[in-house]
């Protein structure tokens, strides 16, 4: 198969980014193994002492200037190595690496391809009214046109392409729906479930509840919170576990603060950030994984969940949440406070066999929809289809 170049572009590579680094960072063994070449353009400053933990090459053309992250360096350098790559992958909207990359690719003859990430979503719309009207002057100025000219727009799923269409105007694309690969998770014994119970000892024998993700009001932590409240009682080895950098952190002092005010602070375990096995184990050890969020592009933490064999209680703002239901690998809800007392109501009314049994069908889900190694395939035959030279595959294509 022919090699590939290929450039992604994002605007920073610390890891508590959530999904758009985290997708890059699985992808590249994915697409390593099938002898392809990956690298980074980011905005971080060289000296992020997270550039070193990557296992990809990364360039790093920090600092960027205002919240625009405007970095007239990192324009200046793509324009004079873009004949360096087949193509260039953007990651997300509204900043500086989006128009900056269509701008130092016009007339270079290198494609660039966007996945937006959820950025479309008409959801922030309702929720952050005023950011859109911030957004939609941007959408004008800027972006309608760095979304025009793309070669293609990554979108992960139906879901998110269909919602895309109706948050901006003028709107004008080549949709194409590509995955994102998800790693298998390792079964060192280093990653099973004991070893999170060495670390937080107190939790060994308890049923856990598991909140993996950024704590961002969108989430729905506080949902969660309250939905807990309601069943805690019902049995006094139920814990709720939340991981994830504050984002905010004055969300998370929010949060902490509510807990304490409904009586469960005590059974409420925070643990910060997890990474590598420390992550995994946490997934081992959890009973069930709870996202009650108001929108979710493709949620790449409960994808790894349904890897580990853990259902997923989930809103229906997940994109993906139609096929999680039909593999009946999890429980779903609308979103708000009813949605997430139901799901964690429901999850405690389930019987010990059926909870077993979904287990098993939460694994089966990942490996007939989520398989990396077909992800990446799919990812290296859209963009053949789309020019680039990537060789010959044999995954068809869906747009």
């Amino acid at each position: 198969m022919t090699e590939m170049r290929l450039l992604h572009v994002i605007n920073s590579t610390r890891p508590s980014g959530g999904g758009p680094i985290e997708s890059i960072r699985q992808a590249a063994p994915v697409l390593a193994q099938m002898g392809h070449r990956m690298e980074i353009a980011c905005l971080d400053p060289p000296d992020s002492p997270w550039l070193k933990e990557l296992t990809v090459r990364a360039r790093a053309f920090g600092p960027a200037r205002t919240s625009y992250r405007y970095c007239p360096a990192f324009v200046s350098w793509l324009k004079g190595h873009a004949k360096d790559y087949d193509a260039v992958i953007v990651h997300g909207l509204w900043l500086h690496t989006s128009g900056g990359t269509r701008s130092a690719l016009r007339g270079s003859g290198t494609p660039y391809f966007i996945y937006t990430h959820g950025l479309l979503d008409p959801a922030f719309k309702r929720r952050f009214p005023w950011k859109h009207l911030k957004k939609l002057l941007m959408w004008v100025l800027v972006e309608y046109r760095v979304v025009r000219d793309a070669r293609a727009i990554f979108f992960t799923c139906e879901q998110e392409r269909d919602l895309a269409c109706r948050a901006f105007w003028p709107y004008r694309c080549v949709p194409a729906i590509v995955p994102y690969c998800v790693g298998e998770p390792p079964n060192g014994p280093e990653d099973q479930g004991d070893r999170f119970f060495v670390r937080y000892p107190a939790l060994r024998g308890k049923r856990i509840v598991l909140f993996l993700s950024r704590i961002h009001p969108k989430k729905g932590c506080d949902l969660l919170i309250e939905a807990f409240a309601s069943v805690a009682r019902e049995d006094e080895s139920l814990r709720l576990v939340i991981a994830g950098p504050g984002d905010p952190p004055a969300w998370e002092e929010r949060l902490r603060r509510l807990a304490d005010d409904k009586g469960v602070a005590d059974k409420i375990t925070w643990t910060g950030m997890l990474q590598g096995g420390i992550k995994w184990a946490a997934f081992r050890a959890a009973e069930v994984f709870a996202l009650p969020t108001y929108q979710e592009n493709y949620g790449i933490a409960i994808v790894e969940a349904l890897g580990c064999g853990v259902p997923v209680l989930i809103s229906n703002r997940v994109n993906i949440w139609d096929k999680i239901a039909e593999d009946r690998a999890g429980y779903i809800a609308d979103p708000g406070q009813r949605g997430a007392d139901e799901l964690l109501r429901r999850w405690m009314s389930t019987p010990a066999e059926e909870r077993q049994a979904m287990r098993q069908r939460a694994r089966a889900c990942f490996e007939s929809r989520f398989d990396s190694r077909r992800a990446g395939l799919h990812l290296v035959e859209t963009l053949r289809s789309f020019g680039v030279n990537t060789g010959p595959c044999a995954v068809p294509v869906q747009t």
